[in-house]
């Protein structure tokens, strides 16, 4: 906010030095970029099919989340029924989808996600073609300044008359309607040049073209190395969130073993149990029948001596 006040301050104070200077005074202008952008037709198409993914994505998103949801609910009413070991599985389970989601988020609606980036690169060429024709008028116009009204730069008060934010448009729609005269016209001549091989070349002609061909190869060549490295970065994120839901989710495997193992052989134990107690009880009631026997025994023949 401090900045904004020091520039504001700054801009007036060098205008009212250059209203001193110069009998006319400056001349100001400003534009509105939301304004613009909304009224391209190349970003408007590009906006749309943008939305449509992004509503895509919220929706993948709502759906895992219900997904969360659910496991949540069924487990809140199970948790009375389920063992200890259990009721840590399934939580276990619903942290790492909810980490898994947190990251899709992230992925797609983060600072550095799709969403931006790609925004990013349907603005970027619009915004370099504003920047032109507002260069373009300035000088044709003599403007001394031209502020962007939808910037942070703050202004206290904008007049109509000052706006040249509809100049900017039809300089940007006359540029669009010479490019495709001029791609028109590539063709007509590419086209045309088969049915004129004798014709000699023009030297100047072709070192123009070759010049204009290598400057666009090298622009094509200077986006996909940055197109590759971008590409390059998202594959070795995609990789690491990957190999750290494959430790997760073996780690979780490991637990879930080593829980159903105990759990074995703690109900071997129990079984084990059980079966000594139930031969000990056996070789108990046999050794009671015995000495029984061995009593009436001598009993009996006690009172046949007498």
């Amino acid at each position: 906010m401090k900045t904004k006040v020091l520039f504001l301050l700054t801009m007036l104070l060098t205008l009212s030095t250059v209203n001193a200077q110069r009998v006319n005074g400056a001349r100001v202008g400003y534009i509105d970029m939301e304004y613009i952008l909304e009224n391209v037709t190349a970003y408007q198409e590009a906006n749309t099919q943008l939305e449509a993914k992004a509503q895509r994505w919220k929706s993948e998103i709502q759906k895992k989340q219900n997904t969360i949801d659910q496991m949540k609910k069924n487990l809140s009413a199970e948790r009375v029924l389920l063992t200890k070991e259990l009721v840590d599985e399934r939580e276990e389970e619903i942290e790492i989808l909810e980490q898994e989601l947190q990251t899709y988020q992230l992925d797609r609606f983060g600072p550095y996600g799709s969403l931006m980036v790609q925004r990013q690169n349907m603005v970027k060429p619009i915004q370099d073609q504003v920047l032109t024709a507002v260069q373009d008028i300035a000088k044709k116009k003599r403007y001394d300044f031209v502020f962007d009204k939808s910037a942070d730069v703050v202004m206290l008060y904008s007049a109509k008359k000052f706006d040249i934010s509809d100049l900017v448009l039809r300089t940007i729609n006359r540029e669009v309607k010479r490019e495709g005269r001029a791609a028109k016209i590539k063709e007509a001549s590419e086209k045309s040049k088969f049915d004129d091989t004798e014709k000699e070349p023009n030297p100047e002609v072709e070192a123009r073209k070759k010049a204009r061909e290598e400057a666009i190869a090298e622009k094509e060549e200077a986006a996909a190395t940055k197109k590759e490295a971008r590409q390059k970065l998202l594959d070795e994120r995609k990789i690491k969130r990957e190999e750290e839901r494959e430790a997760k989710k073996k780690a979780y495997e490991e637990k879930r073993k080593k829980l159903i193992e105990a759990r074995e052989a703690k109900k071997k134990a129990a079984e084990d149990k059980r079966k000594k107690r139930e031969e000990d009880k056996k070789k108990k009631e046999a050794a009671r029948k015995k000495k029984q026997e061995e009593n009436e025994g001598t009993g009996g023949g006690a009172g046949n001596g007498n």
